[in-house]
């Protein structure tokens, strides 16, 4: 399944006449440049889950860091990083359920 079928499924699934209208999903440009990735978690099995920053850099221009942080996965990369950015999410959120 591409990752936008996926997250598109996931955001269906997870719409509850509430939580999409809150935070829900940003996906935003930053000026390094690159991608920043916002995603509410409060009904989610990450929802008690606290992940430091984290980046991971090979250089200025193949760089991502994660964190979750008050409810919010937040991840950023550089500006190939988008795809990669919501696998991430992805792999966590299955990795969370599958436990």
């Amino acid at each position: 399944m591409e990752i936008t079928d996926w997250i598109q499924h996931w955001f269906k699934n997870n719409c509850d006449g509430d939580w999409e209208h809150g935070n829900g999903i940003q996906i935003t440009t930053i000026d390094n440049p690159g991608w920043d990735v916002e995603i509410d978690i409060s009904n989610t099995s990450l929802a008690n889950i606290e992940i430091p920053w984290i980046l991971n850099e090979s250089s200025k221009q193949d760089w991502y860091g994660v964190k979750i942080e008050n409810h919010v996965f937040n991840a950023s990369g550089d500006s190939g990083k988008l795809t990669f950015l919501l696998g991430l999410f992805k792999e966590m959120i299955e990795k969370f359920e599958n436990s």
